[in-house]
């Protein structure tokens, strides 16, 4: 009877030796939602390679639950995707100092895109998370948030951005979940947001 084989031994590397120093960065095109770069990086060893890189402010995105436990969600073409999608409001954060690059406050922003995109104010507000959207390529940093006790905005409120075309959708919050399930919700941010509130729920946390 032959042995069973055994699993290698688990290595460990140091964060120092996995660590790529950037030492040049050649400009291809700055955008309005960032720059597009070459950045030349140095490993430990001393080798070199490149990295093509998306420099992103960052974003947000909310997880806006109404008084009846519906999740407000908008369908929006996505020409990168060739479809129309449905997700959670989200937005690029704005530039507060472009010679600077400082950019708004994620908090300020997420109230900003809540009330552009669907046209509600919260009044309850929960910082979940902040992930990574594509860190091979991608310098945008995602702040996720939970809305609740939500209101309509009245008056002076603040509409879409002239180049987006939005439709309002409210889905039951497991029914949202399941959706995910069935593939018919199928961007990142929004599996990440809505499984995120199926445990809050599931913890009677929400």
């Amino acid at each position: 009877m032959h042995p069973s084989p055994q699993p290698p031994e688990l290595t460990v590397v140091a964060d120092e030796d996995l660590r790529e120093t950037v030492v040049g960065t050649e400009i291809l095109h700055r955008g309005r939602l960032g720059d597009f770069r070459i950045d030349t990086v140095r490993f430990s060893d001393g080798r070199e390679s490149s990295r093509e890189i998306l420099g992103h402010p960052g974003a947000v995105a909310i997880v806006a639950l109404d008084p009846e436990d519906r999740v407000l969600l908008v369908r929006q073409w996505r020409t990168a995707a060739g479809r129309v999608l449905l997700e959670i409001p989200a937005g690029t954060l704005d530039l507060v100092d472009p010679v600077a690059r400082s950019i708004e406050d994620p908090g300020r922003a997420a109230r900003r895109e809540l009330e552009e995109e669907t046209g509600y104010r919260a009044t309850t507000w929960r910082k979940l998370a902040a992930f990574w959207t594509v860190p091979g390529f991608a310098t945008e940093l995602m702040h996720l948030y939970l809305a609740t006790d939500l209101s309509p905005a009245l008056g002076d409120r603040l509409g879409p951005d002239e180049d987006e075309r939005l439709e309002l959708v409210r889905l039951p919050w497991a029914e949202a979940g399941a959706a995910v399930e069935r593939g018919d919700i199928c961007d990142a941010k929004s599996i990440v947001g809505l499984f995120w509130l199926a445990r809050l729920k599931s913890s009677g946390q929400a």
